[in-house]
């Protein structure tokens, strides 16, 4: 993936350049990927790069899931006599290490992947996980956007077609169930939130909840208005698994460290803030360049804008996706 106005002369390009910390930064990078410079359209191959040495990380969740983060969207592990199932799938310049870290974990082969979401940062690796003999599994929709040619707002990305090796080979429009290595996993969608193709994917037993980027640890997120994401959708897809976790489970963000349901809450009330700033802004009639000029997550940006983005680039986000 790859995204990216002015008030008082603050430009798109000076957006893009206050979240350039990214750029020369790979710890906010895995935080979430993309080139971030007011670079050429088209920048797959760069962040593919830039990629190739960030670490990769890895966190025991229970005798048979494992988090691993850095190079993309945060990956879980469910792994056991069944084979491996893997949720997202890192970018393709950390296939080799990637492959290795899932060697390292057991010798069982990798049976089944699941798209979080269509996103580049999750999906780059759909191809390598296919030929690994996966069989992939995602919403509807993450099929039908792989398909697609996209040039992402903001961040300034242009996404083509992914060939049909890379492609869902399974996909479903409300929900799916299976049993997997003694676990329960439950896939289900959201209304439209970060994207128009998240699911949720939740490992029952170890009760451990993985939302794609319906969930930013810690930072300000993303949300994808040309595939129909908004502010209201990210609120009520957090809303909605707030209700259905304790304060035991572990949740597992798109970006960011892994979380519990108070991490989830306070991202949901941070959002709920925002979206009353910004909505009040544009309902007195202030202009997406007035309301930038505003500063209105100034008092956030200490705690929040420690990410990609900073107070500029989410209230344009806020903005265009109320």
């Amino acid at each position: 993936m790859q995204f990216g106005k002015n008030g008082t002369e603050i430009t798109r390009r000076k957006i893009l350049q206050g979240t350039g910390a990214l750029a020369g930064s790979w710890v906010l990078s895995h935080l979430f990927p993309g080139s971030l410079r007011a670079a050429p359209m088209d920048g797959v191959e760069q962040a593919r790069h830039r990629f190739e040495k960030v670490p990769i990380e890895t966190v025991k969740l229970s005798d048979s899931l494992t988090l691993l983060t850095g190079p993309g969207g945060n990956v879980v592990v469910l792994n056991g006599t069944d084979g491996k199932l893997l949720v997202d799938t890192f970018t393709q310049g950390a296939w080799d290490r990637f492959k290795k870290t899932l060697d390292d974990i057991s010798n069982a082969p990798l049976k089944l992947a699941i798209d979080s979401h269509w996103h580049w940062d999750h999906t780059d690796n759909n191809v390598n996980v296919r030929a690994a003999g996966a069989n992939l599994i995602a919403h509807e929709n993450t099929l039908k956007r792989l398909s697609e040619t996209h040039d992402l707002d903001l961040i300034d990305m242009h996404c083509v077609p992914y060939a049909e090796n890379a492609l869902p080979q399974r996909t479903f429009k409300e929900s799916y169930q299976m049993h997997f290595n003694g676990e329960h996993v439950s896939l289900g969608k959201f209304a439209p939130a970060h994207t128009d193709s998240d699911i949720y994917i939740h490992f029952q037993k170890a009760n451990v909840l993985h939302m794609g980027d319906v969930f930013f640890n810690g930072i300000y997120c993303y949300i994808d208005k040309g595939t129909n994401g908004s502010i209201h959708g990210m609120i009520a897809g957090a809303t909605k698994m707030l209700a259905m976790i304790d304060k035991d489970t572990q949740v597992v963000p798109g970006h960011g460290p892994l979380g519990n349901k108070a991490d989830l809450k306070k991202f949901r009330d941070m959002l709920v803030v925002a979206e009353a700033r910004v909505r009040k802004l544009k309902t007195a009639g202030k202009s997406l360049d007035e309301a930038i000029a505003a500063k209105p997550f100034a008092d956030l940006d200490a705690e929040w804008g420690k990410g990609f983005l900073k107070g500029d680039g989410f209230t344009h986000v806020v903005y265009t996706t109320l």
